[in-house]
């Protein structure tokens, strides 16, 4: 394989927005009383799964066992539909964050569901934080960073 340049190194006022960005999540998922952490890493590992993007996919996988998240719901979670582990809340997510991630419009019921279900604040920080995870997965499947080769803080 051909070696991949480091964007860290590249364009690093570009990613630290990105960065930015993910601290902005972190702080508003953490004192949020409808959008949790959990919910947040879930999403990022399910983007990541449609994505195919394995470095995300081993990272996140890793972040939401730090955070306590249990290891059947991790790996049952390309089947979140059909297993029992998941929240109302979770699945309200889940359904959002595949739905944007296939590029689809966001019709009236889905909407309102997500709006009821999180709120305005949570709901736009939803919204962002699925455009994000789809943009790291973009940025990593181009330059192909080693597997494992980044651990969260």
């Amino acid at each position: 394989m051909t070696k991949r340049v480091n964007y860290f190194s590249i364009a690093p006022q570009a990613i630290e927005i990105l960065v930015q960005q993910e601290n902005y999540f972190h702080q508003q998922f953490s004192e949020s009383q409808t959008m949790s952490m959990t919910i947040w890493e879930l999403v990022k590992l399910r983007v990541s799964q449609i994505n195919q993007c394995a470095f995300c996919i081993d990272m996140h996988s890793k972040d939401a066992l730090k955070l306590g998240e249990q290891p059947e719901r991790i790996w049952g979670l390309n089947a979140w539909r059909d297993m029992p582990f998941y929240t109302g809340q979770e699945k309200v997510a889940l359904e959002f964050a595949e739905h944007l991630s296939a590029c689809k419009s966001v019709d009236d019921l889905m909407y309102q569901q997500v709006l009821d279900t999180f709120g305005e604040q949570a709901m736009v920080d939803l919204t962002l934080a699925i455009n994000a995870i789809n943009s790291w997965n973009r940025v990593v499947k181009t330059f192909k960073p080693k597997v494992g080769s980044f651990t969260a803080a």
